[in-house]
């Protein structure tokens, strides 16, 4: 058996849950303890369950059969627990020194290093808790597909999936009541899924943050479309899209004006926005948490379980204070501090924007 500088590890999964997190459970704890020896720690409901010092020891017939099972077998939370003023607060928290207990539990779990599993913020503690001087090593799972460092994450091709099965089913509708049908898909600071859901299940509008959109533009370019005996659009928009007039302002006060927005989401104000301006049926569909359930795709799986078994070799040969990372077809890793509250955004000259481009796709810009 190959000598490994750790010898009992952590393992947690963090912020909301999506396809891949059990494969990637499963691909660290088999490298880990039938390659390298390692005893395994199970942490319930990330960073809380650490506070609370709730860990068990896992075996082999813990991560059995997990590979294909949505969601995750170790629960998860939204804990941060070096932001006192989170929305999460309970009251017996007040006055609680999380990273303090954190670093207490991490000692009586007699534990030498913490895997975690999660996205930006859960990668930004894990970078946090580095600097307290744990052993911490990040892999990155989101289907927003914004992790900084990393081409790709796992969970992102599961979610494009079903999002674009959604999209080719409001197809069917779509051509037969000539609607235009809104699809609203998750990705509050990034398009990723919204990009290549669009691109891949045809529609015709995707509005995404990256690119503030007119209204007006997105109006025409369905009223070009009912010209040319094109009856219904298919409008594929992320959850965190906005007008050109929006982008030009400060932060807070656009976060004031959507507070006040006569809207429960932003699917539904450029659902009304087209409807008034082309008097076109305008319906709306919000995707919600269907996009984050379920069974990984293939692809994740693998992608998972490739990311997993890296972080076994990491731990293995005792290198902290890293994120799992794709790039360029590779597997590789990336310091945790690079990382930290980071957003990968699309760039404007990404390539997936030229290609929906040049098959027509309208981004409210009128580029």
């Amino acid at each position: 058996m190959p000598k490994s500088a750790v010898k009992r590890f952590g393992i947690l999964t963090s912020g909301g849950d999506c396809p891949g997190l059990n494969a990637a459970i499963r691909g660290v704890a088999k490298a880990a303890s039938g390659v390298f020896g390692m005893e395994i720690v199970g942490i319930s409901n990330g960073y809380r369950g650490l506070i609370e010092g709730d860990g068990r020891e896992l075996y082999s017939e813990d991560f059995s059969g997990i590979l294909t099972r949505g969601g995750t077998i170790l629960g998860s939370s939204r804990e941060k627990p070096f932001k006192p003023d989170d929305d999460l607060l309970k009251d017996s928290d007040v006055g609680k020194d999380k990273p303090g207990l954190i670093k207490e539990n991490f000692e009586k779990l007699r534990l030498d290093a913490l895997v975690v599993l999660g996205g930006n913020g859960t990668n930004t503690t894990a970078h946090l808790l580095s600097r307290e001087g744990l052993n911490v090593i990040g892999l990155p799972k989101t289907i927003d597909n914004d992790i900084w460092g990393t081409d790709v994450t796992f969970g992102f091709h599961s979610a494009v999936d079903i999002a674009t099965e959604s999209i080719d089913r409001l197809h069917s509708t779509a051509h037969s009541h000539n609607r235009v049908m809104v699809i609203e898909l998750m990705g509050h600071k990034a398009g990723w899924l919204a990009l290549y859901a669009g691109i891949a299940g045809g529609g015709d509008v995707i509005l995404i943050p990256e690119i503030p959109y007119d209204a007006g533009a997105v109006a025409r370019d369905i009223e070009k479309r009912r010209s040319e005996g094109k009856g219904f659009s298919i409008v594929v928009v992320a959850e965190g899209a906005l007008s050109k007039e929006e982008a030009a302002l400060p932060k807070k006060e656009r976060k004031r004006l959507r507070e006040k927005m006569p809207y429960p989401s932003i699917g539904y104000r450029v659902a009304a926005e087209i409807q008034s301006a082309t008097g076109m049926e305008t319906r709306v569909t919000v995707l919600g948490y269907l996009q984050r359930g379920g069974t990984p795709s293939p692809y994740d799986r693998v992608l998972a379980t490739t990311f997993g078994t890296a972080a076994a070799e990491l731990l293995a040969r005792g290198r902290f204070g890293r994120m799992v990372a794709m790039k360029d077809a590779c597997v590789s890793s990336v310091p945790l501090s690079e990382v930290a509250e980071k957003t990968k955004t699309i760039p404007l000259d990404h390539h997936m924007i030229d290609t929906a481009r040049l098959v027509g796709t309208c981004f409210g810009d009128e580029a």
